[in-house]
């Protein structure tokens, strides 16, 4: 072969070699990552729930969580279908204050990430977002019954209908009733009773008293009977003029 081909050939060979090692050796594309804003539309069916969660502000804080690659807890998000939220009286969602919106929403969101299987083995009650289970005001209890697995709030027995979404980050599953906690919509406690109006002091007769009572009783009798014996010392006296005028 003459150095006029093997040249270009050769140059040619390595140019080839190059290309295909350069395309094994590229970086990866990055990893979509889903927010919990587009786990749910995919769901479906939990525009009402999305509505709270972004009116609550905390799809951010949800979102910002999942931009993390490898988190150390991971999340569990129990979200309510649309059927949920209408089978609520009317009104319910209006007459909650903003804190109490926040705490309803945090109230559906675990800390921690759950499989199913976990749920078989969890220790009531379980801590959500809402506040420290302690208190008594935010009680999550979840039983599992072979595959079902039931919810109970204190107010609202609830049941996971199914799992619309699970990663190493995150775990949503669809309960078919809003879970409502405790502390907002337990009943109302009693008022307690008003205390008792002071009876009215009876006055109580004093020896004192008791013997003057006596002293003018006997005044009176005194009198009476100084004044019948008035009349028949006058009855006396009159009958003497008329018996010696005769």
């Amino acid at each position: 072969m003459s150095k006029q081909l093997f040249f270009p050939i050769l140059s040619l060979a390595l140019f080839f070699i190059y290309t295909k090692t350069s395309a094994q050796i590229a970086p990866a594309p990055p990893v979509k990552v889903d927010n919990i804003t587009s786990i749910l539309e995919k769901g479906g069916q939990f525009t009402s729930f999305i509505r709270l969660l972004k009116a609550t502000q905390v799809e951010n804080q949800l979102n910002n969580q999942l931009s993390i690659p490898n988190p150390n807890d991971g999340l569990t998000i129990f979200a309510p279908s649309d059927n949920a939220f209408s089978s609520l009286k009317p009104g319910t969602l209006n007459s909650l204050s903003d804190q109490e919106k926040l705490q309803l929403v945090q109230f559906h969101i675990l800390p921690t990430l759950m499989s199913t299987a976990q749920f078989q083995t969890a220790t009531n009650p379980l801590r959500t977002q809402a506040g420290d289970v302690k208190s008594g005001n935010f009680p999550l209890n979840v039983t599992a019954v072979g595959n079902q697995v039931n919810i109970t709030t204190g107010v609202v027995n609830a049941t996971v209908a199914n799992s619309v979404y699970s990663d190493r980050r995150i775990a949503v599953y669809q309960v078919d009733q809003v879970l409502l906690p405790l502390q907002i919509f337990g009943p109302t406690p009693a008022p307690a009773p008003a205390p008792a109006a002071p009876e009215k002091d009876v006055p109580v007769a004093t020896p004192k008293a008791a013997a003057g009572d006596a002293n003018a009783s006997a005044a009176m009798s005194l009198m009476k009977l100084c004044s019948n014996m008035g009349f028949v010392s006058l009855g006396f006296a009159v009958f003497g003029a008329v018996f010696w005028s005769l």
